[in-house]
C-alpha cells in the first residue's frame, strides 16, 4: 500500500504532497505576485487542504515568497514545515547566477530565517553548488548551519550521486531536489540513491509532461478513466514510483491547489502505473 508520509531526516514528517511557492513571485519568478490577493489566499489554503510541506527560496522575487508565506501563515499550525534554499543570486527575470561563497550562504540562511520568523529552519537545501567554489567549503557551511541550529535539516539541489556521497561524508543530507518528472529520467539514478539511503527526493518541474498529454495518449486515456486531468494522473504516478518522492507542485491559485492535492487520493493500478512508466522513458 502506498505510503501517504515521509519521514525527512528519520524525524520530520510530512505528506508526501507538499507546495512549491515558486509560481507565486512575478513573471519570471522577479518581483511581487500578479495578483497578491489570489497568492495569500492559495498560501492560506496549504494547510487547510492537510499539506504541510512549503517548498521556497531566498532567490524567489527574490524575497518575494518567504515574507509571503509569513505574511499568510504566521503563526503556523503546528506540523507545518517550510524548506527553503539559498545560493543562487538574482539579477533579473529568469537569470540564476550561482554564488556558494560560505559566508554569504550562512548569511542568506540567517536572513532566511528572519523573513520567514521561524527560530530554526526545519529543511535547508543547497540551491546549487558554485563550481567556482570547492564543495567542500560550501557542504561546511552546511554544518555549521546545522551544528548552530540555525537550521533542522538539510539537502542539496541539482546534484549527482557522486556530489550527494561527498556532501555526504560532512552533513546528513536529508533531501535532494532535483528535476524529473512523467517525461523528464535524467535523474533516475540519483532517485534510486536516495530510495537506498532513505533520502527525500523532492522533483521540481513535477507536471511537465511534453506530447504525453496530447489527445489520445496513455496519459490522456488514463486521466479520463479517473475523471482527472493529465497533471492529477502525473502527481500519482509520481507518488507511485518511489515512496521517497515529494512532489511539490506549484500554482499561484487555490482552485487549482485543491486539484492537485486531490491527485494524492487517485489509486493507480499496476498496469497504469506501467502504461505510464514505459510512455514516459519513451518521451525522454
Amino acid at each position: 500500500m502506498e505510503t501517504k508520509t515521509f519521514a525527512i531526516g528519520g524525524d520530520m514528517t510530512v505528506r508526501r504532497l507538499g507546495f512549491g511557492s515558486m509560481r507565486l513571485a512575478g513573471p519570471g519568478v522577479w518581483g511581487p505576485p500578479h495578483d497578491r490577493k489570489a497568492a495569500l489566499e492559495t498560501l492560506r489554503r496549504v494547510p487547510e487542504l492537510g499539506i504541510n510541506l512549503i517548498d521556497t527560496a531566498d532567490s524567489y522575487g527574490p524575497d518575494v515568497t518567504e515574507p509571503l508565506i509569513r505574511e499568510a501563515l504566521f503563526p503556523y499550525a503546528a506540523g507545518l514545515h517550510i524548506a527553503t534554499k539559498a545560493g543562487l543570486r538574482r539579477a533579473g527575470p529568469d537569470q540564476w547566477q550561482p554564488h556558494g561563497d560560505p559566508d554569504y550562504l550562512i548569511a542568506q540562511a540567517h536572513r532566511s530565517r528572519e523573513l520567514l520568523k521561524v527560530d530554526r529552519i526545519d529543511l535547508w537545501q543547497l540551491h546549487r553548488i558554485d563550481p567556482a567554489v570547492p564543495a567542500g567549503e560550501q557542504f561546511a557551511a552546511i554544518r555549521q548551519l546545522l551544528d548552530t541550529g540555525v537550521i533542522r535539516h538539510a539537502g542539496l539541489s541539482e546534484v549527482g550521486v557522486t556530489q550527494i556521497r561527498a556532501a555526504q561524508r560532512i552533513f546528513p543530507v536529508a533531501t535532494v531536489q532535483n528535476r524529473y518528472n512523467l517525461a523528464d529520467r535524467a535523474s533516475e539514478d540519483v532517485l534510486d540513491h536516495c530510495e537506498a539511503n532513505g533520502i527525500g527526493f523532492i522533483p521540481w518541474f513535477p507536471l511537465a509532461a511534453g506530447r504525453l498529454t496530447q489527445s489520445g495518449s496513455v496519459l490522456d486515456r488514463i486521466a479520463q478513466a479517473h475523471g482527472a486531468t493529465s497533471g492529477q494522473i502525473a502527481i500519482a504516478w509520481l507518488l507511485r514510483r518511489s515512496p521517497v518522492i515529494l512532489p511539490i507542485p506549484g500554482t499561484s491559485k487555490a482552485a487549482h491547489l485543491a486539484e492537485n492535492a486531490a491527485a494524492s487520493d487517485i489509486p493507480l493500478s499496476d498496469l497504469e502505473f506501467e502504461q505510464l512508466d514505459q510512455a514516459g522513458r519513451s518521451a525522454t
